[in-house]
């Protein structure tokens, strides 16, 4: 099983169902309003179910936690995901860097940050 998780900042409800629909088959949100509650979906991509689910107010307000998890996913990486969520929204997306594992201090955690401004590591805060 696959997992991909991505930050998305200030996100537009059908920002992300468009983008999501541009690269996965058949996908079904529960419900496509983000009132400050998570939203949990399914979609099919090469005939392998995907489950979808976002989550407001993750890593702070303003950021909504984006995971797909499937047998097989349209991207091979958190920042495959990123650059595609960043081409189709043009909004800040943060993703981990892949060197940081649980139970490890945070402090010096390194995350990916696409923006106006390009692709730069950078702490969260």
């Amino acid at each position: 099983m696959q997992d991909l998780e991505i930050y998305i900042r200030d996100l537009e409800s059908a920002a992300v169902s468009d983008w999501l629909a541009n690269h996965l088959d058949e996908v079904e949100l529960a419900d496509d309003t983000l009132a400050g509650r998570a939203v949990k979906g399914k979609a099919w991509y090469r005939g392998h179910s995907v489950r979808v689910s976002l989550y407001p107010g993750a890593g702070g307000r303003r950021y909504t936690s984006v995971i797909l998890e499937g047998e097989d996913l349209p991207w091979a990486s958190d920042l495959d995901c990123a650059r595609s969520a960043w081409r189709a929204m043009g909004t800040e997306i943060r993703c981990s860097a892949g060197d940081w594992k649980e139970g490890e201090p945070v402090e010096d955690e390194r995350w990916w940050r696409l923006d106006q401004r390009g692709e730069q590591l950078a702490v969260w805060n």
